[in-house]
């Protein structure tokens, strides 16, 4: 296991595990998705991209990676923290912002990739969001988010 910035915000914890023989393997990597400030005043939502990065070798399966909800009881929204003050976010799949990257259950969705092609880099954009209209106070919020691929 091992634990990768995603920036100033959100943090990911990668969770690797196969189904297949050992000869089989997936590494993944990811690049920052930093929110940057947060204005209380602001009347649009603060978004932000990051992304995973999926490699696999001898694999002839289907590739699937999830993203837990760092701590909260639901998909959404996911929240960051800063002491007890929390500001609601969310990670998403698509660029619109619609389907939230989840494990599949409570609304959520999984990214699912039919017998991707072996010794490649996959890049998967992750698109982030923090609505509009949040009274919090100043200072850094943080949150980890766990990553798991299943190959």
């Amino acid at each position: 296991m091992c634990r990768l910035l995603l920036g100033a915000g959100v943090s990911l914890t990668l969770v690797l595990g196969s189904v297949l023989p050992a000869r089989a393997a997936c590494t993944i990597s990811t690049t920052p998705l930093a929110f940057g400030a947060y204005n209380v005043f602001a009347v649009t939502p603060l978004d932000s991209t990051g992304s995973v990065t999926f490699r696999c070798t001898n694999s002839e399966k289907d590739v699937v990676i999830t993203l837990d909800r760092g701590g909260a009881p639901t998909f959404n929204p996911r929240w960051m923290l800063n002491g007890s003050e929390q500001i609601t976010y969310n990670l998403y799949l698509d660029a619109a912002r619609t389907a939230i990257w989840g494990d599949g259950t409570g609304g959520s969705q999984t990214f699912f990739d039919h017998n991707p092609q072996n010794n490649r880099d996959i890049v998967v954009p992750i698109y982030g969001r923090i609505p509009a209209g949040q009274d919090v106070k100043a200072g850094t919020y943080t949150n980890t988010i766990t990553a798991t691929i299943q190959f």
